[in-house]
């Protein structure tokens, strides 16, 4: 494996190549060694799952090779009724997120950037989280696509929802700088375990 590298001190322009880097290397995985990253990273995912009990789950829709939550969050779903899940849409540039109750084979449609979302979903709030990172650090500060969704989304929701950083370790970080309006995440869930971000 190789080393952590460092986030660039400045410039958006440095951020940008680092995000194009991150996001080629999680690209390039063969499909045999995806799958098993994704499986090593669904073992430690589903326990956290039960031991955090969340109410509902707001996931994502697997984009450009991360790590596909689909089936963990079916059989979360199915283990227990009265449980929820839910999709983010993307309502217009500089929002947050509105989360919509999702259910496996729900009607679906793409948002303003292509990704799937429940059609007939109704809005809700999760209790926690899972929050796709193209990189990552260990006091849970990451690099996402750069439109801030995430972050206005987490500002805005009271109470606040737990939140799981999801990435293979190829996308581990030394160290990210961070602005203010970054909120680090509470977990990190790698195919390497799962553990608390670091405060």
């Amino acid at each position: 494996m190789a080393s952590p590298a460092a986030d660039p001190p400045a410039g958006l322009t440095a951020r940008q190549d680092l995000r194009r880097r991150l996001i080629a290397a999680r690209e390039a995985l063969a499909p045999p060694r995806h799958a098993e990253l994704s499986a090593a990273l669904a073992r430690h995912l589903l326990p956290l799952l039960d031991v955090l009990a969340p109410r509902c789950v707001g996931f994502y829709w697997p984009y450009r090779a991360e790590f596909d939550a689909r089936g963990i969050i079916g059989a979360w779903l199915a283990a227990h009724a009265g449980r929820c899940a839910a999709l983010p849409l993307a309502l217009a540039p500089a929002t947050p997120l509105e989360y919509r109750a999702y259910a496996p084979g729900c009607p679906l449609a793409p948002d303003r950037h292509g990704i799937p979302y429940p059609t007939e979903g109704a809005p809700v709030q999760p209790d926690l989280l899972l929050v796709p990172c193209n990189g990552f650090d260990a006091h849970g500060y990451r690099i996402g696509y750069g439109a801030g969704y995430f972050d206005r989304t987490l500002a805005a929701l009271s109470p606040r929802p737990v939140t799981l950083g999801i990435a293979f370790e190829l996308a581990r970080l030394a160290q990210l700088a961070s602005a203010p309006h970054d909120i680090p995440l509470d977990w990190l869930v790698t195919e390497a375990g799962a553990r608390p971000a670091l405060r």
